[in-house]
């Protein structure tokens, strides 16, 4: 089977690296989860602008997918800097595509930001201007969820319109892991 790329965007504090996470973890190995913060602030650590993250980034999911991973890329990754690379790896990618945009609003970022077990210590300010409203790369068949939208279900629709929740996984996850098993606990 061709791998199958996934993208999962939205503001901070949206629930894009907590959902990628658990598409993940649903579908089992063989799956590559690349999350823009990790990539930009600890391998890279970058603070934004013009650096090197989107083209690194970029590479990675190439390199994922043909290796014959199915990828999982997550971020906040703002069209202005991240939209033509992304564009281009859709357009190059031969196998399924599949996007995805948590659509939540400012007021309810900032609410979700500070209920978080771990802020990151930022002001709203900061974060204002973190923020772009309804930031849709405009690829055919992106898939916008609201706000209202459960976990649960923006999970479930993520597997199965990807196609990931009918794609063989190396060994399914937790059931088969003894390490994931242990985590899911």
């Amino acid at each position: 089977m061709t791998p199958i790329l996934v993208v999962v965007r939205g503001n901070s504090a949206s629930g894009k690296t907590t959902t990628a996470r658990e598409v993940r973890r649903r579908y089992g190995r063989g799956c590559a989860l690349i999350e823009q913060d990790h990539v930009r602030r600890v391998v890279l650590r970058e603070h934004g602008g013009n650096g090197v993250a989107p083209s690194f980034i970029m590479t990675m999911a190439r390199a994922a997918l043909d290796a014959g991973y199915h990828v999982v890329l997550e971020g906040i990754l703002h069209t202005a800097q991240y939209g033509d690379p992304l564009r281009r790896l859709i357009a190059d990618h031969p196998g399924p595509t599949a996007c995805f945009y948590l659509d939540v609003s400012f007021d309810e970022t900032l609410r979700r930001h500070l209920a978080r077990a771990e802020p990151i210590p930022v002001t709203a300010e900061t974060m204002r201007g973190w923020y772009a409203e309804r930031d849709l790369l405009g690829v055919p068949g992106e898939q916008v969820f609201p706000e209202t939208a459960a976990f649960d279900e923006v999970v479930t629709t993520i597997l199965h319109s990807s196609g990931l929740g009918r794609a063989a996984a190396m060994t399914p996850c937790p059931a088969t892991c003894p390490r994931c098993a242990e985590k899911a606990r």
